[in-house]
């Protein structure tokens, strides 16, 4: 055999979805499109210290959670990254990381023993952003391949709501202009700009630049549950960092006596205040201003919502939150490896409950929400640990 042939079986699977097997030398070897189970042959593509990637030769045992891909461009995409195994599989496998970066670099014992799913794993999405180029002389539509910006035609996505997928079609049938990117957007009200949406009987009305989460269905899922964590009262206040077309502050809201949203963009500061004009809620404000700017807000919150951007927060967000001592913090994440980094900082907060919500099936992403609460010591914990490393390293 070759000397960069190897047999492996595979054990479990990277954060990005990468099948994950060892070596007989020790080192961890990524294999893309691999399932926990499988006991292929691969070749090693590149090498780092430690670690290698590699491509699957053949498939010598096929894993028992091994399905065949119901998308031709699977392989070529670079969108979905579980369409190759069954959707229990994918659900155990987004559960365990979350879970395990919770372990490694939270270093906390919470986990979360359930992971919150529609049932619905296709024909979700109501948010698309398709790309148009010339390829031999004709206009194509279709998606980046992953980790690049070559464009991978696409004539039907699985993953997209009805009406996309139908507006798909009818761009092939006339194409745009090469060179464009085209967004849209789908609501209750088809597409429109701006879209809406009714969760639990309130309205959000949005543009099309403004953030809203993708799956709508998975979304209430979500949002029930952060307002159960919250568990607000008519004399409690509620701050919302990050808030954006206030969807959370206003779900969360409604139970409070005074609730306050943070976002740093203009249009979705001006969506928000619209829906909640919309939704008759004259407790809530918002004001457009940088996560850690709580300047104008002349009350200390009781509890605390954020939902940051992948990267999670900032050290001097969580140096704003501590300071400003809420009983307890709801913490939204798209990314269990800075959620965890974040978690270990908030050292005057000790998680409670945690519950994941397969938010994107088919690709390797998970979204989770965090109940912590106010630890009765007021002694802080110096924390010591090489954050940015752990992160590497569990992202692998």
């Amino acid at each position: 055999m070759d000397k960069y042939i190897y047999e492996v079986t595979i054990t479990g699977y990277a954060a990005n979805g990468d099948g994950v097997a060892r070596l007989g030398d020790g080192r961890v070897v990524f294999v893309r499109g691999a399932a926990r189970g499988d006991v292929c042959e691969v070749s090693i593509v590149s090498e780092r210290s430690g670690s290698c990637r590699a491509e699957i030769i053949r498939i010598i045992e096929p894993s028992a959670h091994r399905i065949e891909p119901d998308c031709p461009v699977y392989n070529i995409c670079g969108g979905c990254d579980f369409r190759h195994i069954s959707y229990e599989e994918e659900l155990r496998a987004k559960l365990r990381r979350l879970n395990e970066a919770l372990r490694r670099i939270g270093g906390v014992s919470v986990q979360a023993d359930e992971i919150l799913t529609t049932g619905q794993p296709e024909s979700y999405r109501n948010k698309v952003v398709f790309h148009t180029t010339i390829k031999d002389g004709r206009t194509v539509i279709g998606f980046y391949r992953a980790a690049s910006h070559d464009i991978c035609p696409i004539e039907r996505c699985p993953l997209l709501r009805d009406e996309l997928n139908e507006t798909l079609r009818g761009m092939w049938a006339d194409p745009p202009p090469a060179g464009n990117e085209i967004k849209l957007r789908v609501g209750v009200n088809g597409l429109a700009d701006p879209v809406e949406e009714i969760l639990d009987g309130l309205v959000f009305r949005m543009s099309k630049n403004s953030f809203f989460q993708v799956n709508s269905g998975a979304a209430l899922l979500l949002y029930k549950r952060a307002r159960a964590y919250a568990d607000l009262s008519a004399s409690e206040t509620l701050l919302d960092l990050y808030c954006g077309v206030g969807s959370l502050t206003l779900f969360l809201g409604r139970d409070s006596g005074k609730a306050f949203g943070i976002e740093s963009n203009p249009d979705a500061v001006a969506d928000a205040r619209k829906n909640a004009e919309l939704n008759g809620l004259n407790n809530v404000d918002f004001v457009c201003a940088d996560a850690a700017d709580w300047k104008t807000i002349d009350t200390l919150p009781d509890c605390v919502v954020v939902d940051p951007p992948r990267r999670g927060l900032s050290q001097k967000v969580i140096n704003k939150i501590m300071e400003a001592s809420p009983s307890r913090l709801v913490y939204v994440s798209c990314d269990p490896a800075t959620l965890a980094r974040d978690v270990k900082l908030l050292n005057k907060y000790e998680p409670r409950q945690v519950c994941a919500v397969d938010m994107f099936p088919g690709t390797a992403n998970v979204e989770t929400v965090v109940l912590l609460s106010k630890l009765k010591s007021t002694t802080s914990i110096k924390v010591k640990i090489d954050l940015d490393k752990m992160l590497d390293i569990f992202s692998k």
